[in-house]
């Protein structure tokens, strides 16, 4: 089972991100670890922010909603949002998310179901590989106790981005909850935490072994680290008819195999992430809907789905 950890990475660092709190370690030597912002910084960012990713307006049954495209991992400059995605919060009844990361239940859930199984324990040499890039990637060895081998595997993936800036503690999905949050809106989660995970993690030993291969032939190869970066720096200049060619410059489509985990991944969750939008619209409340910007695209993209259901889909472009 050979998966493609470039696209499960961006899909999923946001619960990763989640479960690292308190364990990064930052020594000199190490990539720059992620910073609180101080008032004067926050109030600086908001005044100069502008609007980045993708934005759609969706019309039915009278009212208005919105769905926004979000990226995972992100810049320090990025997390403020700019005026159109401001108002269009503002305007909306309803923030839903994947998953409300500021939820404690929600993050007790993740937490839990990413816990190390017994009988899933690495053969010895795949073992030391892992424990290698761990301290490669200035993590402690503590992390082998907390997090399954497979999403420690990931998590490696992604924390390779940080050279770059590109950090999950900056991910704009905890940025649109923490928004949410601080307006007083409600907040829905979209999927539940076993569900990501479900689709995350192996069913069984082999399947756990083999993600963690493939995720240390990614790192070793260092193939990870440009995908991730090339699709964050895309979403940032909203560039999304690039983002529509993704099949074709990704790399990772090449195996059935990896079209397999692409429609487990996408295609065969994009539908419950529809009805679930199109529920909390037809209740009467207009939605600010913030999903992964790759479920965004193709004829199984949510703008296409939603259109499917008799919504009035416009894209919002954003001025430069």
């Amino acid at each position: 089972m050979r998966k493609s950890f470039r696209l499960v990475a961006l899909l999923f660092v946001a619960c990763l991100g989640a479960s690292l709190n308190g364990f990064a370690q930052t020594p000199a030597s190490c990539p720059p670890a992620a910073q609180s912002l101080t008032p004067q910084q926050t109030q600086a960012g908001l005044q100069s922010a502008r609007d980045r990713g993708l934005l759609w307006r969706i019309r039915k049954d009278g009212h208005a909603s919105y769905l926004y495209g979000t990226v995972h991992v992100a810049t320090v400059d990025w997390v403020f949002p700019g005026p159109t995605l401001m108002r269009a919060v503002r305007a909306s009844d309803v923030v839903a998310v994947e998953l409300d990361l500021l939820d404690p239940d929600i993050l007790r859930r993740l937490r839990a179901g990413m816990a190390p199984k017994a009988d899933r324990a690495l053969p010895p040499a795949l073992a030391e590989r892992l424990r290698a890039q761990l301290q490669a990637a200035c993590l402690p060895d503590a992390l082998t106790s907390a997090m399954s081998p497979e999403m420690l595997a990931t998590t490696l993936v992604v924390m390779a981005a940080r050279t770059d800036g590109l950090d999950p503690a900056y991910g704009i999905d905890l940025v649109i909850a923490g928004l949410a949050h601080g307006l007083h809106k409600p907040v829905a989660s979209l999927e539940t935490p076993e569900r990501q995970l479900d689709v995350l993690q192996g069913r069984n030993r082999e399947e756990t072994q083999a993600i963690v291969e493939q995720a240390l032939a990614e790192l070793e190869s260092g193939k990870a680290r440009p995908m991730l970066v090339r699709l964050a720096r895309l979403w940032a200049d909203s560039r999304f008819a690039e983002l529509e060619r993704y099949a074709q410059w990704c790399d990772c489509l090449n195996s059935a195999d990896e079209r397999a985990m692409h429609r487990r991944l996408l295609d065969e969750r994009n539908p419950a992430l529809a009805a679930q939008i199109d529920a909390l619209h037809a209740s009467g409340k207009s939605v600010f809907a913030a999903v992964g910007s790759l479920h965004m695209i193709g004829h199984n993209g949510l703008p296409a789905l939603l259109a499917q259901r008799g919504y009035q889909v416009e894209r919002v472009e954003f001025k430069p």
